[in-house]
């Protein structure tokens, strides 16, 4: 996505604080919840929306409970319906039977992110396949920045703005006049992908990064069903955030399931594992719960990482013992299979390859180490690493050391679909 040498940009205090957090929790929830669809066309009768136990406690406490330190929620799908009572439409929970039309889904989760520590982000698609003006781009940009004002003026502060491309090809939307409303109420705020990004999409939807992570970019990707990219003015410092449902679908659906463990964890070492963030999707079902499969999964999912990350050997004494060139000493010969790499990129990202040797042995090597780079490999035993690190000036900050009883990492059981969902 860029050509060399990248420029040293550093990160701003937010994009690293948002760095250090690594794992969020997507929430899609709306009408196609009760639909069994994942795109509808906007004429779904908001009457459908009725969820008879929705516990926005309890989706909340799953997440965290995972390990996520962020959760978004869908204000609003490209299907146009509002999860909040918005004064712009009447496609909203305002118009659905459940709490007779007084109930409000955004504030519901705010307060539970707000109770369980979390940060709170919301998704707007900017493509609303509802609302009368949009084929008036002028109107419609008025109609979403007022919608994009309402949440960013009700509901708190928001650690990020969701910005879905799905649908938009060819469509410019008044991205200056989004700014200001951000910039206005919400400057501390998270900007995915679109507008003036602060962090970008992985692109696909299968929560996988790969070898090099440049958080320096000059383009993005578009969307899942496009080949479309966006060219940037400048190279920016834009960090990847990788999302990736559950299951296969990103709303629930009753015939679906969610992905088995092993698909979880290849997840985790393909993007948290290589130096991006990870956002998970949860779906509601048409209760207003997590399901409880899908709690169970997660659960299992956090025990495993738990068991294999929570402990690691004694942390190993780290020297730059020439430029380039790192020791890390253990006090004893230790048994290890994992490796975990931090790199100090406060003040830009510059390592551009490792290579990791316990004497003449090579254990493991790769492009981009960034705020963590995950190694698996058959076990050694050593007292005694080199890192070597390449690109200006680098800077190595941790090297930690894990015995799991796992030599790889599992296979990805299938990958998300390029092809737009159907209505």
């Amino acid at each position: 996505m860029t050509t060399d040498p990248l420029p040293l940009i550093p990160p701003t205090p937010g994009q690293l604080a948002w760095q250090r957090q690594e794992f969020g929790v997507f929430f899609h929830f709306g009408v196609n919840t009760f639909a069994g669809l994942e795109w509808s066309d906007g004429t779904l009768d908001p009457s459908i929306f009725n969820p008879t136990r929705l516990d926005a406690d309890q989706w909340v406490a799953t997440a965290a409970d995972a390990g996520a330190r962020y959760v978004i929620l869908t204000a609003k799908h490209h299907d146009g319906f509002c999860l909040w009572p918005t004064d712009t439409t009447d496609y909203s929970v305002r118009s659905s039977p459940w709490k007779d039309g007084t109930g409000d889904v955004v504030a519901e989760v705010m307060t539970a992110a707000d109770k369980y520590g979390l940060g709170f982000g919301l998704y707007l698609s900017p493509w609303d396949r509802h609302a009368p003006c949009y084929p008036d781009p002028v109107a419609y940009d008025r109609y979403y920045q007022d919608q994009l004002r309402e949440l960013c003026t009700r509901y708190g502060t928001l650690s990020e703005l969701w910005f879905d491309g799905a649908g938009s090809q060819g469509r410019e939307y008044d991205w200056v006049g989004i700014g200001e409303v951000i910039n206005q109420t919400q400057p501390q705020a998270m900007i995915f992908n679109m507008g003036d990004p602060t962090i970008r999409w992985v692109g696909n939807e299968d929560g996988l990064a790969s070898d090099p992570v440049d958080y320096v970019v000059t383009e993005t990707d578009f969307s899942q069903y496009t080949v479309q990219t966006t060219r940037l003015d400048r190279a920016l410092y834009l960090p990847p955030e990788c999302d990736v449902s559950i299951r296969k679908g990103w709303f629930w659906a009753e015939d679906d399931r969610p992905k088995t463990l092993d698909h979880l964890l290849a997840v985790h070492y393909r993007s948290i594992g290589m130096g991006a963030n990870l956002l998970l999707n949860l779906p509601p079902d048409n209760r207003g719960l997590i399901p409880e499969e899908d709690v169970d999964r997660l659960a299992e999912w956090r025990a495993e990482l738990d068991r294999r990350f929570a402990n690691g050997v004694a942390p190993a004494a780290l020297a730059e013992v020439s430029p380039g060139v790192w020791r890390a000493s253990f006090e004893h010969h230790v048994r290890l299979d994992h490796l975990q790499l931090v790199e100090d990129f406060a003040d830009s990202q510059r390592i551009r390859s490792h290579a990791i040797t316990s004497g003449d042995r090579l254990v493991a090597s790769g492009q981009t180490v960034g705020n963590k780079r995950i190694h698996v490999f058959e076990e050694i035993e050593t007292a005694e690493l080199t890192i070597t690190v390449d690109g200006p000036a680098p800077k190595l900050e941790s090297i930690r050391g894990f015995r799991t009883g796992v030599e790889s990492i599992p296979d990805i059981d299938y990958l998300a679909g390029t092809e737009a969902p159907a209505d």
